[in-house]
């Protein structure tokens, strides 16, 4: 009987697993996701903003952040400044799954950091 149960619970398992992120190619679906939300990354302390009008807000493990940010070519390139040091210029692949929008560094080739969107 047992062996009969652990197909039927990998069939309910796997849909929710098999959900991936999908890319975020237009901005105007990239602002619906991040409006009047923040970006959290608890492990760092991190808690960003973005804003329509291309300023990033924020921290990062208690230092202030502050940047600009623009949508080019389906990429969300921004640089940055984390208490004064300098975070250069970077396109970066954008996707979402569920209440999480992962950012690629490197128009997607890099690595990348998943956030919670609240």
């Amino acid at each position: 009987m047992l062996l009969r149960l652990i197909p039927l619970c990998l069939l309910l398992v796997l849909p929710a697993a098999a959900q991936a992120f999908t890319p975020v190619r237009d901005r105007d679906q990239f602002l619906q996701l991040v409006a009047g939300r923040e970006l959290r990354l608890g492990l760092f302390r991190i808690g960003l903003t973005i804003l329509p009008d291309g300023r990033i807000e924020g921290s990062a493990l208690g230092w202030g952040v502050t940047g600009r940010w623009q949508w080019k070519d389906g990429y969300f390139c921004r640089e940055m400044d984390w208490s004064g040091k300098p975070i250069p210029y970077n396109c970066q692949l954008v996707e979402a799954q569920g209440d999480q929008i992962r950012f690629t560094v490197d128009r997607g080739a890099g690595d990348s950091a998943a956030f919670r969107l609240r």
